[in-house]
């Protein structure tokens, strides 16, 4: 799946939605930390940083054309799809925004996969 400088308008709808899940991860995990029962809030913080790491890494592989794009796409969206159902199970506002912007990257990525 390697991409030319070309395609750069077709890969900008999937590394908006990637850099935007990056962030409400990274917002979810610093918020989940001050939350009254941070013990209960632990498999949401970690799903929201491999989220926000594999959401990077997809990105530098689409951003740069590799050939191994594919691969780490499919892995991306697994995680994004499973931060999105923990995070999702959460009623504060930043587990709610997270778990939009993971969903919304699932279904960038699943389009961007054809």
């Amino acid at each position: 799946m390697a991409f030319s400088p070309a395609s750069y308008s077709q890969n900008q709808p999937v590394l908006d939605a990637l850099s935007r899940c990056i962030a409400a991860c990274e917002m979810c995990a610093d918020a989940c930390l001050h939350e009254d029962h941070v013990k209960m809030m632990v498999p949401c913080i970690r799903l929201d940083r491999d989220c926000a790491d594999i959401c990077r890494l997809t990105a530098a592989f689409i951003a740069r054309g590799s050939d191994h794009a594919k691969h780490v796409l499919r892995e991306c969206i697994e995680i994004c799809q499973k931060c999105a159902d923990e995070c999702g199970q959460h009623q504060h506002d930043h587990c709610q925004q997270c778990a939009a912007a993971c969903r919304a990257c699932v279904e960038a990525c699943q389009q961007y996969a054809g």
